[in-house]
Formats: C-alpha cells, structure tokens, sequence
C-alpha cells in the first residue's frame, strides 16, 4: 500500500511540473522593421505603385521555412514572420524602393489625376532560407507605365551568405530584398528617361 501511495506521489508531482513547464517563447522577424530609406532626390515627377507580392507555396505561411538537408525543408514553430512572407516582401520592397526613387507608393491610394505611375509587379519563384549558410531571393518582376500596353520585364537573383542563427538569417534576406528593389529603381529610372531597360 505505501509503495502504491509512493508512485501516485511521484505521478502527480510529474503532473505537476510537466504542468508548470512554459512553452519555448515564439520569435518574430521582419523584413522592413527598422529599415532606412535610402536618401535621393524627393519628388521626381511620377508615382510607383509596388502592386501585391506572390511568393512559392511552400513558403506562404507564418513559419519559417528552411532547408536542412537535401530536398528537405523544416518549419519552425517558434520562429515566425510577423506578417506572411509575401507581405512582408511587399511591404519591403515598398520601403526600399521608394527611398531610392524618392517616390511615393500610391498602391491602394488615389493618385493625382493624370499623374505619370509606374506599376512593379513582383513574382518571387525562390525564398530559400539556410542558416548559417545562405539565404535567396529570386524574382521576376515588371514595370508598367500606368495607361500603356508596354511591359519591361525582368529578373533578379540575390543570394547572400549568412552566419549562424536566425537574426543572421532574416538580415541576409533583408540584404536580398535590397538588392532586388535596387535593380527595379534601376530600371524605374531608365523607363522615366525613356530608355526602358533592364539592369545589367
């Protein structure tokens, strides 16, 4: 009989800690948290419209996606976007684009009437995250002048190293998100000036 109280003793206070043990505590990054704008002339005569993001499947949820092996990918529960990868591109690329340019983003806003516009639609075929490794942003992307049929497409591919961890991780993609919005202010500039090209 006391052996029996013994192990219901032992059972409940196992119950107990295993009660009293918290979760590991869930981490979220960003890509456009903190950024800085680059500094350029304000006000160049036309507007940018950075239209809606689209991302792979498989990296269009709130965890972070990353390769661990050869054709194997892990999520990370404790490690999260604070917003869906596709918006946080987005909402990236905006930040970084528009401060190269010194241009306002009329995406979902009324611009001036007949104000000049150039749309930049974004689609990004690779988002691969590999810690300590690398971290990789592929995109095809166009500019459109707003009321025009002409369509300049083109793609960049921006893979940076990064050490160890997560926060290295998330600041490669930044660096690759930069890369990438510099080529469209490129390329945003070059059709201003009526020399519609991609960067080189």
């Amino acid at each position: 009989m006391m052996r029996r109280h013994a192990l219901s003793g032992c059972v409940v206070l196992a119950l107990s800690l295993a009660g009293c043990a918290s979760p590991p505590p869930e981490r979220f990054y960003s890509l456009s948290n903190g950024m800085q704008a680059a500094a350029s002339v304000p006000n160049p005569g036309y507007y940018i419209e950075v239209q809606n993001v689209t991302v792979p499947q498989q990296v269009a949820r709130s965890q972070l996606v990353v390769t661990s092996g050869e054709g194997r990918i892990d999520l990370l529960e404790q490690e999260r976007w604070s917003s869906p990868p596709a918006s946080e591109i987005g909402q990236a690329l905006s930040l970084a684009i528009s401060g190269e340019l010194g241009a306002i983003d009329v995406f979902r806003t009324q611009p001036p009437e007949k104000a000049t516009v150039y749309r930049i639609s974004t689609n990004v075929q690779r988002f691969e995250s590999a810690p300590g490794k690398y971290a990789l942003l592929d995109a095809v992307w166009s500019v459109r002048l707003a009321g025009s049929a002409q369509v300049l497409t083109c793609r960049s591919t921006a893979r940076e190293e990064v050490g160890a961890g997560y926060d290295a991780l998330v600041m490669g993609h930044r660096r690759a998100v930069a890369r990438l919005a510099a080529d469209i202010a490129t390329a945003v500039r070059s059709h201003a000036a009526g020399k519609a090209a991609c960067p080189s």
